[in-house]
This record gives C-alpha cells, sequence and structure tokens, in this order.
C-alpha cells in the first residue's frame, strides 16, 4: 500500500518546508530500518514542497496510521521541527491516489511555476538517493519511474511544460522591475551546480553579459571556463564588483551575511534552500533582498492553475498505471489456476502411459488443448481486475477448484523500465 506525507508552498510556511530540506532527506533509511512494515521510502524535499512518499506492506488499516505517525516522529527529529506542528501541517495521502499525486508532482502541476523545468529532476534524483541508501522498493521504483515517463509525455505534448518554465526566470521577471537594462549589469553567480548552469542560462536569455561566479569550494575557475564567467576567489570582492548578486549553492548555512555586503545599491536574488543568504543581509543600506518565499508569493496567477489537457494526461496516465497494477495483483491468481490444470493433465499423461494408451501427438494435442481452455479465465483476469473485481476471480477459483492460495507473489526480480510489469497470461 502507498502512502504520501506531503507539505508545499501551498499549505506550509517557507521555515517549516526549508528545515525539512535540510534533515529528512537523510532520514529515509532510519524510517525503514526502524519500522517493521515500511518496506520503502523515497523522500522529496525542494524549496517549496515536502514529500515522503512509502510502501507499506500492511493493508489500509491501524498500520497505515502507526507508518505516518513514524514517519512525523523520524522527519521532526531529523529536521528540528515541531511534531504537533508537521501533524497540522502535512497532508497524508493513501492508496490511488498518490499515484496522480506524484505524477502532477513531478510534471510541475502542483509548483509554485506551473509546468517548472526542474521538478522533474528533483523527483528523479529523490528516487536515486532511496536507491542508494536502499530505501526504494519494487512499488516505489515502477511508481517513481512511471511518474518519469508522465512528466516527459506533459512537457512533450501540452503547453504547460513551456520551455524556461522555472523559479529561476521567476525571480528574473520579477527583478526586471528592479534592473533596468540586463546588459548593462554585472551580475554574480554564487555557485557552481546545475541551478547555477540554469540561472547562467536564464540571465543571458534576458540580455545579461558581463557575468561573473564565485564558489566556496573553490570550482569557480572551472566553472567560469566551462560557462564563459569571470571567476572570483574572494566573496567580498565579488559582491563589491557586482549590481546583482544570485545565489543558488545547496550549502547549509548562509553564505552571503551583512560583513561580507557593502552599503552599495545592490539587488541580492537568494534562490537557495536552506538560504543561502542572511536575513539581515536587507538591513545593509542600499540593498535589497529578493528570496525565494517572496517570489512563490509573487508567482503570476496565470501559472496557478494547469492546462485542462496536462491535468488529463497525467489522469490517464494515473489510471493506467493503476490498472496494471491491478492486474499485476492477479498473477498469482493465473498461475495457480495454470499450475492445477496442467498439474492435472501430467498426472493423466503419466497414467495414460503406464497403460501404453498414450503417444507424442496425443500428449502435444492435450496440452495445447489446456493452453486453448485457460486462455478465456486468463483474459478474464485482466478484464476484472482493471474493473477492480479481481476479489470476484480469486472467489471463483476457490468455489470451482478449492485454490485458496492465489496471493502468494512471486520472487521480486529487479523492475528495468516502466513497462517491466508481468501480466497475466493469455496461454
Amino acid at each position: 500500500m502507498l502512502i504520501c506525507l506531503t507539505a508545499s508552498h501551498q499549505n506550509a510556511s517557507f521555515d517549516f518546508l526549508e528545515k525539512l530540506s535540510i534533515g529528512a532527506p537523510s532520514a529515509a533509511s532510519t524510517l525503514v530500518d526502524g519500522s517493521d512494515f515500511v518496506s520503502g521510502a523515497v523522500v522529496l524535499a525542494t524549496c517549496n514542497r515536502f514529500e515522503a512518499y512509502l510502501d507499506v506492506d500492511e493493508p489500509l488499516t491501524a498500520a497505515s496510521a502507526v507508518a505516518v505517525e513514524a514517519t512525523i516522529s523520524t522527519m521532526s527529529e531529523a529536521s528540528g521541527v515541531d511534531p504537533d506542528e508537521m501533524r497540522d501541517t502535512v497532508r497524508v495521502i493513501t492508496g490511488d491516489e498518490v499515484v496522480e499525486h506524484l505524477f502532477a508532482v513531478s510534471s510541475g502541476l502542483e509548483s509554485v511555476v506551473i509546468g517548472e523545468d526542474e521538478i522533474s529532476g528533483q523527483v528523479r534524483r529523490a528516487l536515486e538517493r532511496a536507491r542508494e541508501v536502499g530505501t526504494t522498493s519494487s512499488d516505489l521504483e515502477r511508481l517513481f519511474q512511471k511518474a518519469s515517463h508522465t512528466s516527459r509525455g506533459v512537457k512533450n505534448r501540452t503547453n504547460v511544460g513551456g520551455a524556461g518554465r522555472s523559479l529561476v526566470r521567476l525571480a528574473l521577471e520579477l527583478a526586471s522591475s528592479r534592473v533596468t537594462d540586463w546588459a548593462h549589469a554585472r551580475v554574480l553567480i554564487v555557485g557552481t551546480g546545475q541551478y547555477a548552469a540554469t540561472t547562467v542560462t536564464a540571465l543571458r536569455d534576458r540580455g545579461a553579459g558581463d557575468l561573473a561566479v564565485f564558489s566556496s569550494s573553490g570550482r569557480a575557475s572551472w566553472f567560469g571556463l566551462k560557462h564563459d564567467l569571470r571567476p572570483f576567489d574572494d566573496l567580498a570582492e565579488a559582491i563589491a564588483w557586482s549590481d546583482v548578486l544570485v545565489t543558488c549553492t545547496t550549502t547549509t548555512t548562509p553564505v552571503v551575511v551583512p560583513e561580507v555586503v557593502d552599503a552599495s545599491r545592490r539587488l541580492v536574488i537568494d534562490l537557495g534552500l536552506p538560504r543561502n543568504v542572511d536575513p539581515l543581509v536587507a538591513t545593509v543600506p542600499g540593498v535589497e533582498l529578493l528570496d525565494l518565499e517572496t517570489i512563490s508569493l509573487h508567482a503570476p496567477l496565470t501559472q496557478l492553475t494547469a492546462a485542462d489537457d496536462a491535468r488529463a494526461m497525467v489522469s490517464d496516465a494515473a489510471a493506467e498505471f493503476q490498472a496494471v497494477a491491478a492486474e499485476q495483483s492477479l498473477t498469482p491468481a493465473v498461475v495457480a489456476l495454470r499450475k492445477h490444470v496442467f498439474d492435472l493433465l501430467d498426472s493423466e499423461i503419466e497414467r495414460a502411459r503406464s497403460r501404453g494408451d498414450s503417444s507424442d501427438r496425443t500428449e502435444a494435442a492435450l496440452r495445447h488443448l489446456a493452453g486453448v481452455l485457460l486462455h478465456t479465465p486468463s483474459v478474464r483476469a485482466r478484464e476484472l481486475a482493471r474493473e477492480g473485481r479481481g476479489e470476484d476471480f480469486r472467489d471463483g477459483l476457490e468455489a470451482l477448484f478449492g485454490l485458496t492460495d492465489t496471493r502468494a507473489a512471486a520472487a521480486p526480480r529487479p523492475l528495468r523500465s516502466v513497462d517491466d510489469v508481468p501480466r497475466a497470461s493469455a496461454g
């Protein structure tokens, strides 16, 4: 059973999400290792979203409530968030709703900027982290792989995922009311990761040409050479040179503090989570600070409602995912039926052989007949599964053949693609 605990810019404060972004991702292994029924966990923590996806072994009973409470306790302790605040803030989603929720999140339909570019990569990296620490499961693998597949479809087939939809570009759009001419602005970028590269592209699309970079990790020269930027080794010197400062690093403590910012007219854009800029920087004379919290509050209203066709694609993909999962759940029942029929057939053939009444052609014909007879039940299994009537199929096997062990799952195997899902055999 799938469970999701979610909090976002829609119902949580920036401070709350910032704390979770620091400690929550590393707590997934503690959650899985310390539970008897949480078999998998993937945690996604971004600048405007916290998501904990759980694979719980037990059916939807009291076990789900225990799993939710364990998650709240573990994530709260790891992040320094008050447990009561977390209980009051997070929304709990269970069952089939989890599928459509993740597909919508991965497609950017729940973001501050609808259709943003970064979120699909963040979802993919959340799964990769879960793999690295050993907290993923076959069901979560299948879910997240299909979410990535769906997000690509939404981006390629609708207008929602238009090029350049991102918080970076929204921040620069808001900053354009303060920067009269980007072509003449000296812009310093603090950070050398993928987000910094995205920022460089967005700045150049705005017409900015005089760009520089600083990195506390010593990567400024490498990044500057790769992206044709001026590298700085001293942060205070770099800030003094700049008119606009954009920070986008993954450090857990502020890099830009009041002591390194001189009193001069300057715009500081903090795109980091946790914050890269100490809020007290805004008290330095002449400095204006634009952070993620402010950016989120000013998201254009036209981007807060997703296109109908994108939502429809997500709903269709979620329905298909659930249908395939339902089919898979009946695979053990179909296997049990086939085994029952062919065991009886083998027994009768062996008896005929002992009497000298069997031939190769007769045996082949009987095996073919058994396969033909099994074809219709196999097809009906898939149909009933998609209709939500899988229990009817199992009840029928028990009533007609006395088969009761029809839920035992086959041995798990690695999933190589979103389509690598076993289906009921057609015989």
